[in-house]
This record gives structure tokens, C-alpha cells and sequence, in this order.
């Protein structure tokens, strides 16, 4: 049955905790006024603990300040962009809030690109200034882009953890933060004013053939989406000034920056930033600190329970266990509330929707475990038929999920065809299929696109494909996803050999692709075959080896 109508009365409204509010309209205001109050508000406090290393509120509101004055200085002003090439350290949240109180916007590119993404990003987004890491791992992606002229002015700042006891100089061409914003010290913390509407972040996200486009991401959609998860989580301990977090989540993913650090930072919180997972270190640490919020992706949770006597660990300090980026396992959930006492609660989200979308209420019954949850306050979804998005389906029926909310994107960055096919009527397309049941839950039961999600990252085959063809043996390549016990889902390649050429180890291809993709897309399985299935119209016909896969491993697990 169809129907022209969002059925019934939004079910999901009878399902939001004591005290939310189901009509929740996000005030129109700027990230700059929400961290404004809250550097005077909790001055004192601190914000950012890295490996020993504690900032309070006041101390990074000053950094910020610095921040905002070198970058006023060497050129940046109200609406340029600034690109941040940072895993989780400090100099993010430093360099974040200082390029959005000088009123210009932030670019990420994210440390897991391949030198031609960055070249990409840089070039799409025209940012003035990209700012990266000493230490080698990041740093040598920018030494072609600056040889060739690709880049702008590059700073390099010292992080002592990644570089490992290594002599990390600044390379050539390059100019380190201390040079950069000498005799800045002590600037006046004097946000510029914007509006709403102006732009705060550029976040890159897969087109429709697997190019990364920018989601133009206003002040008021990174606000609104943050005043939504805080009015998710009034009643929630874990949110309270002073309470502590675990952040693993990257920041220069839409869910890290949002909830991880924007969130917390909104509502007075102590984060924990690490650079990367350790799941043993991870638990030691929820002990010594008594953490009270933890949560990343599946294979966070995975990884974790597989330390060592984790059953005589105390993890009794969690309040809040939180999961995102790929559907948790009924298995592991239970597990997880076995040891923690806490139920995991996930949701979906996206980059066009600054990672707001669906969470998990905490009283949902077991019954509903596979669902993505309920909508968060103001924030509206349907499902639609996904050959005419204008129709709405009834509960039960399965189509395409559709979004409106004041946290959803307005469009993509000189980008008109993509913004034109993403909206019908107002309503975002997020490209991924479910339903939603009588009760008001949601479930995702595929993707529209072909994207590969793997351990909460999207990989886009025709990346992979594109790469593997620059192999000088290969003649044809198709890329699909194939379940993986840790990562959720791994790429596997199939190949089609040119004539005479012998077939080459899973080792030596993903040799070949180091530098052509990044470390998450690097294919995990290879198989060679004489022909690969294409569509009528001759497209590379994916869909007929996901099921040929799927056949396969039940016939194993037969």
C-alpha cells in the first residue's frame, strides 16, 4: 500500500525520553556563539587531555585566538577556506576554531587520502592554507603537491606521539607553526561576526560516480545538528558538564567532529583525544580515568573484546556506549551490555546531514536490535519509492530513506547537477534502502550506491577500479564489498589479466596501489577471472558478483 502522506502522526514521537522536547526547533545561531559561551562558561575546566597533556577551556580559547591572528596574517579572511590534513591531536580543535572565529571555513582532507584526493580537495575547495603534521606519514603526501605547485601555503606542526622519538623537521617549502604564528602570542580572542548561513565547513563526501564532492555545511546546520544530539541527550548523564569521553571517533570524520569534539565542547565536557585505537590501552584507560563516554564503530567493539580477561576488567564507570558507521552485531551488542551495563546505542547519519539523523532511544526493547533507531528531535524522515521519490510508502514497505531538518546541507560546493538530483520537494535523497516499522523504527537494508563500507569508512569501487587499472597487467577490474568479520565489510577485486600476463599476488597489487588509494580502500581479496559480467548496456555488472560471492559462502557455510 502507498500512500501520498508521511504516515500516521510520526510514531516515533511516543518513544523520546521524559523531557525532550518531540517539537524541537535548533536555534538559528553560530558556532562561534556556542563556543564563545562555553570558553567563559567552563574557563576553567578542562577541554582537551592528550596523552598527558591537558587544555582547559581558557587555554584553548587563547590557542584558538593565535590561530585565528597567524592566519589573519599570512591572508585568510571572512569566507576563505582553511584545509586541515590532522589526525586526532590537538592542533585540530586549535586550528578548527581558530580558522571559524576569523570567519573563514575548514576543509578536511583526511590523512587516510591518497596524494591525488588531496590534490583534488585543495583544488576544489581553493583553500589559502593547509595545515599537516611534521611527522613523515602525513607530511610526505604534500612533497610532490608542492614541487608541482599544487599546494598553498603549507604549515607543519610538531606532534610528539605520532612522530615516535623521530626527528621530524619541517621539509623545504614548508613553513612550521612556531614561524607561523610568532608574535601572535597573547591575540585577542575576538570572534568575527557571521550569520547562520554562512559557510563553516566544506566536508568531502563520495559523489554519485565516486568523485568526493563538498557539502557546503553552514553555521547554522553544524549548530543545529549539535543542539539536536544535546536535546537527544538531556537526560542522559554522560552529557553533563564535567563528564568525560574516550575519542577514538577521527575529527576529521563528520561523526568524530560533531559528537566527539563540537558536542562535548557545547556542553562542557572533558575529552580524552587519542590518536589511534588500542583496544587494551582503550580499556586501561576506562579504568584510570573512569571514563564515562566510549563508542566508535563495530570493529572498536570488536577489537575490545578481545583483550585479554576482558571479563575481570571494570568498565563500570561507562554510562554511555555509543556505535555508528555500520550495524552493530546482535552478538556483540549483547556482549557489550553483559560487561558494560550498558546498551549500545547507535543511529545513522551522514556528512549531508552533519551526522544527525537516527539514534537508538535508551529503553529501545531488544525485539528492535538491527534498527538504526528513531528520528532525532526536528529532524524529519520518510521513506520513499525509490522510482518515485514524491511518493511516500507505508510502514513496512521498503524504498529509499529521504531527510528534512535544519541540519540538513543547502548543497554541494560549485556543484549544481549534484545538488539539483539530491533534493525532491525539500527532502534530502540519502541514496540508502529500508523501511521503517509500525512502532516508528528504522532499518537500512541496503545501499543504493555501490559503496563499500568498511571498518565506518565509505570506500567507492570505482576508486579501487580506476586504481587497479593503472596496473600495467591488467586489462579489466570490478570492485565490490565482501563481508569481513572485523572491518564489517573489505573490498575484493576481480581482474582480468591481459593476454600473456601472469597472475600476481594479493601482496604485490596492494604494493602497487600504496600510493594510488588510501590505506582503508586497499583491496583485501583478488581474484582473477577469463571474462567479468557486464549489463546489457555494458556496464561492469557488480551486482551479479556480490550475488555469485553471496552464493558462494553459503554454500561453504552449508
Amino acid at each position: 500500500m502507498k500512500t501520498n502522506e508521511v504516515t500516521g502522526n510520526r510514531p516515533w514521537r511516543v518513544h523520546y525520553t521524559h523531557g525532550i522536547d518531540a517539537d524541537f526547533k535548533a536555534p538559528q545561531t553560530t558556532w562561534n556563539a556556542l563556543m564563545t559561551a562555553a570558553f567563559e562558561r567552563y574557563a576553567d575546566e578542562v577541554l582537551i587531555e592528550y596523552y598527558g597533556k591537558s587544555y582547559t577551556y581558557a587555554e584553548m580559547r587563547a590557542l584558538a585566538a593565535r590561530a585565528a591572528a597567524a592566519l589573519r596574517a599570512h591572508g585568510v579572511g571572512k569566507g576563505d577556506r582553511v584545509a586541515l590534513h590532522l589526525p586526532n591531536c590537538p592542533w585540530h580543535p586549535i586550528f578548527f576554531f581558530g580558522a571559524l572565529a576569523l570567519g573563514a571555513a575548514v576543509t578536511h582532507l583526511s590523512p587516510l587520502d591518497a596524494d591525488r584526493e588531496i590534490a583534488h580537495k585543495l583544488k576544489v575547495s581553493g583553500a589559502k592554507v593547509a595545515v599537516t603534521l611534521t611527522t613523515p606519514e602525513l607530511a610526505n603526501h604534500f612533497k610532490p603537491l608542492l614541487a608541482s605547485g599544487e599546494t598553498p601555503l603549507l604549515v607543519q606542526c610538531p606532534d610528539p606521539v605520532s612522530a615516535m622519538g623521530r626527528d621530524c623537521p619541517v621539509f623545504d617549502g614548508a613553513m612550521g607553526v612556531d614561524a607561523f604564528w610568532a608574535g601572535h602570542e597573547g591575540a585577542a580572542y575576538d570572534p568575527v561576526a557571521v550569520d547562520p548561513g554562512d559557510l563553516a565547513l566544506l566536508q568531502f563526501t563520495g559523489g554519485t560516480t565516486g568523485v568526493p564532492k563538498a557539502a557546503v555545511l553552514s553555521h547554522a546546520n553544524l549548530t543545529s545538528a549539535v543542539l539536536i544530539f544535546s536535546e537527544k541527550s538531556r537526560d542522559d548523564p554522560s552529557s553533563e558538564p564535567g563528564k568525560n569521553s574516550l575519542v577514538y571517533s577521527p575529527l576529521f570524520h563528520i561523526m568524530g567532529l560533531v559528537v566527539g569534539l563540537l558536542k562535548r565542547t557545547h556542553e562542557g565536557g572533558t575529552i580524552h583525544l587519542r590518536l589511534r585505537y588500542d583496544p587494551l590501552q582503550a580499556v586501561k584507560e576506562i579504568e584510570d580515568k573512569k571514563i564515562t563516554s566510549f563508542g566508535g564503530v563495530p570493529t572498536t567493539w570488536i577489537a575490545l573484546l578481545q583483550v585479554p580477561d576482558i571479563e575481570k576488567r571494570d568498565l563500570s564507570s561507562l554510562e554511555y556506549a555509543g556505535s555508528g558507521g555500520a550495524p552493530m552485531p546482535v552478538e556483540v551488542y549483547r556482549r557489550v551490555l553483559q560487561l558494560t551495563g550498558c546498551k549500545v546505542r547507535g543511529g545513522w547519519g551522514m556528512t549531508e546531514t552533519a551526522a544527525a539523523g537516527t539514534a537508538m532511544p535508551p529503553d529501545m526493547p531488544e525485539d528492535k536490535l538491527g534498527t538504526v533507531g528513531i528520528p532525532l528531535p526536528g529532524i524529519d524522515i520518510r521513506i520513499v519509492d525509490t522510482d518515485n521519490p514524491k511518493q511516500a510508502l507505508a510502514p513496512g514497505e521498503i524504498g529509499e530513506m529521504v531527510i528534512k531538518g535544519p541540519n540538513v546541507l543547502g548543497e554541494y560546493w560549485n556543484n549544481p547537477e549534484e545538488t539539483a538530483a539530491a533534493f525532491v520537494d525539500g527532502w534530502l535523497l540519502t541514496g540508502d534502502i529500508g523501511y521503517m516499522d509500525e512502532d516508528g523504527y528504522f532499518y537500512l537494508v541496503d545501499r543504493k550506491k555501490d559503496m563499500i563500507l568498511s571498518s565506518g569508512f565509505n570506500v567507492y569501487p570505482l576508486m579501487i577500479e580506476k586504481a587497479v587499472h593503472q596496473h600495467p597487467d591488467v586489462s579489466e577490474a570490478i570492485a565490490i564489498g565482501v563481508p569481513d568479520d572485523y572491518r564489517g565489510e573489505s573490498a575484493k577485486v576481480f581482474v582480468v589479466l591481459n593476454t600473456g600476463a601472469k597472475p600476481f599476488t594479493l601482496e604485490s597489487l596492494q604494493g602497487f596501489l600504496e600510493d594510488k588509494l588510501g590505506r582503508h580502500e586497499i583491496p583485501r581479496h583478488l581474484e582473477f577471472r577469463e571474462e567479468l559480467p557486464h549489463t546489457p548496456v555494458g556496464k561492469p555488472d557488480r551486482k551479479a558478483l556480490k550475488i555469485e560471492e553471496k552464493a558462494r559462502r553459503e554454500t561453504v557455510e552449508g
